[in-house]
């Protein structure tokens, strides 16, 4: 996991989704294929994530819109279980206090 990577993950980690997002975003402008789904998705997954818990939004769209890009990668990428971040995230969007992880590389 590159550094942009691990920053965004930290701050995704300790519930800062908005600056997890802002932090994968240089990174997303750059990158293609898979790498650039895999960044697409946590963009969204922070992203539905501070939509629901700071702005009280019920509607799931950029769940959805991750959802679609989860199912193109393998279940496994970037060092990243994504069915299980997939689950964890929908649980949290359910139930306050709930933080999805990912990994942090050294």
């Amino acid at each position: 996991m590159g550094k942009e990577l691990q920053a965004g993950a930290r701050l995704f980690n300790a519930g800062h989704w908005w600056e997890a997002h802002e932090a994968w975003e240089t990174r997303w402008l750059l990158a293609r294929g898979d790498e650039r789904a895999f960044l697409s998705a946590l963009i969204l997954l922070a992203a539905a994530l501070h939509k629901r818990w700071v702005h009280s939004s019920l509607t799931h769209r950029n769940f959805d819109k991750a959802e679609k890009y989860l199912l193109a990668l393998p279940a496994h990428y970037g060092g990243v279980d994504l069915v299980a971040l997939r689950r964890e995230v929908w649980e949290a969007l359910q139930q306050a206090g709930l933080r999805p992880q990912l990994p942090v590389g050294r």
